[in-house]
């Protein structure tokens, strides 16, 4: 792997967002509940992962995590809908099949509200776990034509729990994908070798880090964080840098009542400041940037 540890070289492109702005927001809502891995939906092995890791024996059913994943669609989405609608705020839904797939009806009461949909693997797991090319093309397709089929949308970008496979980008480019968004490398999208853009995410500005020891644990912890970020690059854009904020968001971690008020105070901070911002989906930025930026 050739890796670029230069990237712009402080050489900005003299971007300004279609709206004037020169910081846009990407809010990221995932859609996984369903979709992460769990020995009693025939998987190998159940998700670690939750409000405590788990201490059920490998290779044995979980329901409690299960239930934690559950949570989500059951309740946390439509607090989530409800509170994007009411502050007019566009968000970028990443999707996993199985979960568009078992929940699609949730799914589609989200995205009838305009947000897009990105494919998020089949199954809420690393890429970089395919040892065959064909096995992951399976996993896009069946992705792609379960997020269809709930919401008529066809996925333009992608994003994976982890890491992409070697040749992630080269599928994605061949399927008719515009972006990617693992990159966790610059404020800033940027065109990969294999013609796709790369809009790249961020794990810091990310209620996941309720979920990590190191992480936040009061709502205020993330709204904090979240406003001095914003504050630089707001700063920064004001210089005329031109730049671009994530924000991401899950069902089950956001959605419960002890973390929402931290998802309502950002979408009121964001709302607050929306004169200054281009708040709008990924596919929407990485079609600014490369209209803008032709040659990059």
């Amino acid at each position: 792997m050739n890796r670029d540890l230069v990237g712009y070289g402080g050489n900005w492109p003299d971007i300004t967002w279609p709206n004037g702005a020169r910081l846009a927001v990407s809010l990221v809502v995932n859609f996984e509940e369903g979709a992460e891995q769990q020995v009693s939906d025939g998987d190998p092995v159940t998700e670690r992962i939750g409000e405590v890791i788990s201490v059920v024996p490998h290779g044995r059913p979980d329901p409690g995590q299960a239930q934690i994943f559950a949570y989500g669609t059951r309740a946390g989405a439509w607090r989530i809908a409800e509170a994007l609608r009411r502050h007019q705020m566009p968000a970028t839904l990443f999707v996993c099949g199985r979960a568009a797939e078992r929940a699609g009806s949730v799914l589609a009461m989200l995205a009838q509200d305009g947000h897009e949909v990105a494919n998020h693997g089949w199954l809420w797991r690393p890429h970089a776990d395919f040892e065959r090319r064909e096995d992951e093309t399976s996993a896009l397709e069946r992705a792609e034509l379960a997020i269809h089929d709930a919401t008529g949308q066809t996925p333009r970008g992608f994003f994976c729990r982890g890491a992409e496979s070697p040749w992630t980008r080269a599928l994605l480019a061949e399927r008719g994908y515009f972006y990617t968004s693992n990159g966790f490398d610059d404020d800033l999208p940027y065109r990969d070798p294999s013609g796709l853009m790369v809009v790249p995410y961020a794990l810091d500005t990310n209620d996941m880090k309720f979920f990590h020891p190191n992480g936040f644990v009061r709502a205020e912890d993330m709204v904090d964080y979240v406003r001095a970020a914003l504050d630089v690059l707001q700063a920064e854009s004001q210089r005329g840098l031109p730049r671009l904020m994530n924000i991401g968001f899950h069902l089950r971690i956001i959605g419960r009542p002890g973390r929402f008020a931290a998802f309502e105070q950002i979408l009121e901070m964001l709302s607050e400041r929306r004169d200054d911002l281009w708040i709008t989906t990924r596919y929407q930025i990485a079609k600014a940037f490369a209209e803008s930026s032709p040659c990059m």
